[in-house]
């Protein structure tokens, strides 16, 4: 039997009726057995980063609570819109802060990444430039099934915070299981 996992999931938008945040909320109950999936501590109140502010000042506790949680968490689900065909500005300032604390906490730490768009693509383009920065934040991206959700203001019940759509949701549970599988595999830092 596989030792019980840990993920802590990452989302992307600050909106209160995020889909996004929504799909991140959903995940606890679509994950295979034994994996736990708990939200990251509020990126909404890292300030914007400045060298000069962490010279003077050190890592906001924000940042020290985020990057604590991203060490303790045995792989970490990324869920995010897409702005202006790219990662929202908040979810890349918060990464910008925790790869600069020492020891940098996404260094081999397996990162899935979900996306979810009332567009066509889904959030595909935000996907791509998350790629980047985890390959270079030495991260061990994890690669297919991909979780692309199109139209997902189709897909979620508003009201109760919770993704609904049944193929969206079979799609999820399949890359956590093989997220899962890839987290014993190739282990955490």
């Amino acid at each position: 039997m596989s030792r019980p996992l840990t993920f802590l999931s990452l989302c992307g938008s600050l909106r209160q009726g995020s889909f996004n945040r929504m799909i991140a909320d959903t995940l606890p109950d679509l994950a295979p057995d034994g994996v736990t999936i708990r939200p990251a501590p509020p990126i909404g109140a890292i300030p914007l980063y400045n060298a000069d502010v962490q010279t003077r000042d050190g890592f906001p506790q924000a940042v020290t609570d985020l990057a604590e949680a991203v060490r303790a968490a045995d792989g970490v689900v990324i869920v995010s819109p897409e702005y202006n065909f790219s990662v929202p500005g908040v979810l890349k300032n918060a990464i910008d802060w925790v790869s600069r604390v020492p020891d940098q906490p996404f260094k081999d730490r397996p990162v899935a990444l979900q996306s979810a768009a009332t567009g066509m693509l889904g959030g595909a383009r935000a996907q791509y430039h998350m790629r980047q920065i985890m390959v270079f934040l030495d991260a061990l991206v994890f690669t297919k099934p991909e979780v692309f959700v199109s139209f997902a203001g189709q897909k979620v019940d508003a009201a109760a915070g919770r993704l609904t759509d049944e193929d969206a949701r079979k799609v999820i549970s399949a890359q956590l299981a093989g997220f899962a599988r890839f987290v014993h595999r190739v282990g955490a830092a």
